[in-house]
């Protein structure tokens, strides 16, 4: 069996490339560094060190990588039985363009075996975006042909992926705890037979309560974490007080999604304290600088923070805690980011209200002025 992952960084071969291999794919790596394509190359192998109490390597052999340009990539696509992204939501539209060919190639080799796409990215419903953007490539001939045979399969995925540095540079360091999910109603052909894949004909409740828990949580962890001058994310939830706000702010945007999905209360609770656990570990060294970086684009409508205000307007529910987040994330300071400065840029060209509405979409005036009063106590 082969895989074809887009996306050869930390989370590609410590997440899904390391769940693939164990489950005896053979896994080629497409990306645009030549360095790491060379390196993966000459090594074809890497460890992935799983930082927990009970610490454990996983020897991940079975491994090549191509250039996202080679025609090798397009050999590769048009005999891969899955393929998979891990570049960014940012990323996907250059993507788009390469797995259009690779379908173009696929069908003029004529390999009607389904080919399952699937995007693992913090974002709403990634593969059905990238599809759209697939589709608009491709001639009706082509779509009709990958509408029978290319299934295009949205997922959620959960994994810690900390900054590390070892002697061998394909080294990754993960934490125990991961979860990837997949719609198994957009899959086409068989159900594939992957170790630690979760499939589901409910995945947006999946999305929505990983995104706007987990990395609702996290971002606001970063954020609150950088203006408390701690350096890991596991330093501030040793901060009983910082740790109980960082709580506030995930149980808020947690009402809302019980709202919207009925899940059960005490689950959600006992999920959010399985997530702060994850956050706790003092193996798993990871910076808040990493996590909370680009705090603009996190800050958007659709993101961690802004959608559950979204969501808990909509059913008239408090927002004061997701506030202070925003306020946290418009107010940190990250040395050599530029959304940093982009944030405090627009405050002063635009004024704080019309920045707040320019960074997050809200116009409601009760959440600007919560955000504004968060944000002027931070910065007194």
């Amino acid at each position: 069996m082969k895989a074809l992952l887009f996306g050869a960084g930390k989370i590609g071969r410590g997440f899904i490339g390391a769940v693939l291999r164990k489950s005896g794919y053979d896994i080629c790596f497409a990306d645009i560094n030549t360095k790491l394509i060379d390196l993966i190359n000459t090594e074809k192998h890497y460890v992935v060190h799983v930082l927990d109490i009970n610490k454990y390597d996983d020897f991940i052999d079975g491994v090549s990588a191509v250039h996202t340009s080679s025609e090798q990539l397009l050999n590769n696509f048009a005999t891969a039985d899955i393929v998979t992204t891990a570049v960014s939501m940012k990323v996907l539209p250059a993507i788009a363009p390469i797995i259009a060919n690779g379908i173009k190639h696929r069908m003029a080799i004529q390999n009607t075996t389904p080919l399952n796409i699937v995007a693992c990215e913090n974002g709403i419903r990634a593969t059905s975006q990238i599809k759209t953007m697939v589709y608009a490539l491709l001639d009706e001939e082509y779509r009709i042909w990958a509408d029978r045979y290319i299934g295009f399969a949205d997922s959620s995925v959960d994994r810690i992926v900390p900054i590390t540095t070892y002697d061998n540079p394909l080294d990754v360091a993960v934490e125990a705890f991961y979860e990837w999910n997949v719609d198994k109603t957009q899959i086409k052909g068989v159900l594939p037979d992957i170790s630690g894949l979760h499939l589901t004909d409910d995945l947006t409740a999946h999305i929505e309560r990983k995104l706007f828990t987990v990395n609702t949580g996290h971002c606001a962890t970063a954020f609150l974490g950088n203006l408390s001058g701690y350096t890991y994310i596991h330093e501030c939830l040793a901060d009983t007080k910082l740790k109980a706000t960082i709580k506030d702010i995930m149980r808020q945007s947690g009402d809302a999604l019980i709202a919207k999905f009925h899940f059960d209360r005490q689950a959600q609770e006992r999920y959010i304290n399985i997530v702060l656990e994850r956050f706790a570990n003092p193996h798993i060294k990871d910076l808040t600088s990493r996590v909370g970086h680009d705090p603009k684009r996190k800050l958007g409508p659709t993101l961690y923070f802004s959608y559950p205000i979204s969501m808990a307007l909509s059913f008239h529910l408090p927002t004061d805690k997701l506030a202070l987040a925003i306020a946290a994330g418009m107010t940190e300071e990250i040395s050599g980011d530029p959304q940093c400065k982009e944030i405090k840029q627009l405050i002063l060209q635009k004024g704080l209200k019309q920045a707040i509405t320019d960074i997050t979409g809200h116009t409601d005036p009760v959440v600007v002025q919560q955000i504004t009063e968060k944000y002027n106590l931070l910065n007194q």
